[in-house]
């Protein structure tokens, strides 16, 4: 048999030539740093054009903002007022329905209004009577069948409040919360 002596490889025996003044390890951070830095850029020119569009259109609120809202919020001040259960008969056939019912008004206050002493128990106490019937006038018309379909509620909210603004003009209910409702037939 023949035997061959080993051959040796010139091309992994001898160190890669390198261009003048460059090491290979210097040649592969370049190109990453170079890609870093454009990336860096494109993603500060996207967020700045995001946040550009978010201010422009709105849906970006600035302090300025808030405080224009909050002085327009603390223009009208408004109060609560609880009105106790109400028991009404509707007006189904046969008369054996009935509504159980507990209201919260949000009254805007009268720019002039002060709430001090007994004169503004008494005027309160007059609003929440005058409340009371109106809303025992318009409840007493409703059946059970309107008030549990889809907007039952909402119809007999907004009428409550049409008959709360034509009876009394002076009292501003900017909202209507029913806390109980229970109808039973």
């Amino acid at each position: 048999m023949a035997t061959s002596t080993p051959v040796v490889d010139k091309v992994s025996a001898a160190p890669a030539a390198a261009p003048a003044g460059l090491s290979p390890a210097r040649l592969s951070i370049v190109p990453l740093l170079l890609s870093v830095a454009i990336g860096a850029a494109i993603a500060s020119l996207g967020m700045g054009g995001f946040l550009y569009y978010l201010a422009h259109t709105g849906r970006l609120t600035t302090q300025a903002a808030s405080v224009v809202r909050a002085k327009s919020v603390a223009q009208t001040p408004t109060r609560l007022v609880a009105l106790d259960p109400l028991l009404v008969n509707l007006a189904d056939p046969g008369g054996a329905a009935y509504l159980r019912l507990s209201l919260v008004l949000r009254v805007a206050d009268a720019p002039g209004k002060k709430a001090d002493g007994a004169k503004a128990d008494s005027n309160d106490e007059g609003e929440v009577d005058a409340v009371r019937d109106t809303a025992l006038a318009v409840l007493g018309r409703q059946t059970s069948d309107s008030l549990l379909a889809l907007d039952g509620k909402e119809r007999l909210k907004s009428e409550l409040r049409r008959s709360l603004a034509q009876r009394n003009p002076k009292l501003k209910v900017t909202d209507l919360f029913f806390t109980d409702f229970l109808v039973q037939r």
